[in-house]
């Protein structure tokens, strides 16, 4: 009886025993973690972390490294701005090519009669010199081919030349105006419709200002857009280069563009490039918002450099958005995107001819040093091979 008893009280806890093991053992495929500390959130105008990327944002504006991805950057010595156009006439010329042997072809036929001087002009228009300079161009050079008389090779490259840089304007100042004033940094403000590249565009002169030996600050501005000001973040980060920006989407552009200057004013940087939202040139209100920016600015600086930054790839419509943009702020200089691409190098003559202002400033590839000062003789060396 005794036995039996015991029995029965061994497999009471062995069954007791094995149920409580059951209930307390953890589910597979599941991982407790402490939740990350999150350093606090600065002023809306003090430089943040980088915040994780919604789904929307990520998809336009990926890391592509793995420093990218953590926030974590060794910081990069960008090269010098100068002679960057000549290194990179090939990629240039792969596009333009078209443009300058069509013209030479003409120009050194044994007869130029009144049908090809014509096709000369549409040669022009096509690349979209525009009516009127075309038509001067081809004036020019009918009246220089009568005093010639005979043409050689490279006599009509030379003459082809001389035109095409008197088009452009050898003799036009496309400096850029980056040197602080007394112990206020030299603003650029940085405007153009959505799409032109304007960002990657500012963090390209952020490299290239630092490589030239100034130190820069950035503004984010484009408060609609957080992917935006993440992608200006992450170009100064790579280059040591500290950004301004909102705590929230929808923030006061002019107020955050006010303070990347008067925080660039406390810490002594030469340059402050100031990114705005791209905004079409047919809505009012959104280009009167611009004028605000600017005149905010002013009350802390001198707003040194207005450039519109134009995809040359739109041809004649980038010209419409030009006059709109030159309206609101004053324009003082161009940047012309993706001209390594299917643009046509007419556009040059075209934008400076509309504006009255220079381009300064010619993308010519994806690359983080692709942006480079414009060189009229370098371009016209790459349109005619």
């Amino acid at each position: 009886m005794e036995y039996v008893i015991l029995i029965i009280v061994l497999a009471v806890l062995a069954v007791g025993t094995g149920g409580w093991l059951l209930f307390v053992r953890p589910r597979r495929g599941r991982t407790l973690q402490a939740p990350s500390a999150q350093p606090p959130v600065s002023p809306a105008t003090q430089a943040t972390t980088t915040p994780a990327p919604d789904a929307e944002a990520e998809s336009s504006a990926a890391p592509e490294t793995a420093a990218a991805a953590t926030g974590v950057f060794e910081i990069e010595r960008p090269p010098p701005s100068a002679g960057r156009l000549v290194r990179l006439r090939a990629r240039l010329a792969r596009s333009q090519s078209s443009l300058g042997s069509a013209l030479l072809n003409l120009l050194s036929r044994d007869r130029l009669d009144d049908d090809t001087w014509d096709e000369i002009e549409e040669v022009l228009i096509t690349a979209d010199v525009g009516v009127v300079p075309a038509r001067l161009m081809v004036d020019e050079l009918r009246t220089k081919v009568k005093v010639m008389g005979t043409r050689s090779p490279d006599e009509v490259r030379g003459l082809l030349k001389a035109e095409l840089v008197a088009q452009l304007g050898e003799d036009i100042d496309r400096s850029l105006h980056t040197s602080p004033h007394n112990g206020v940094p030299a603003v650029v403000l940085m405007v153009g419709v959505n799409g032109t590249g304007k960002t990657t565009t500012c963090g390209k002169l952020a490299r290239a200002l630092i490589g030239d030996g100034y130190t820069v600050l950035l503004g984010a501005a484009d408060t609609f857009r957080a992917a935006a000001a993440d992608q200006l973040q992450t170009w100064g980060q790579r280059v040591g280069a500290e950004t301004v920006r909102a705590d929230r989407e929808g923030a006061d552009p002019a107020s955050v563009a006010f303070e990347a200057v008067s925080e660039g004013t406390e810490k002594g940087v030469d340059v402050v490039v100031i990114d705005t939202a791209g905004r079409l040139h047919t809505k009012v209100g959104l280009m009167d918002e611009l004028g605000k920016v600017k005149r905010v600015v002013e009350k802390k600086a001198v707003v040194d450099e207005v450039l519109l930054v134009l995809d040359a790839t739109t041809g004649q419509n980038g010209l419409r958005q030009a006059r709109v943009f030159a309206e609101v702020v004053d324009v003082t200089g161009i940047v012309l995107t993706k001209l390594d691409g299917t643009a046509k190098g007419g556009i040059v003559i075209a934008v400076q001819r509309e504006l009255g202002v220079p381009v300064k400033l010619v993308g010519l590839g994806e690359g983080p040093d692709d942006l480079a000062p414009f060189d009229p003789s370098a371009f016209v060396d790459a349109i005619l091979g």
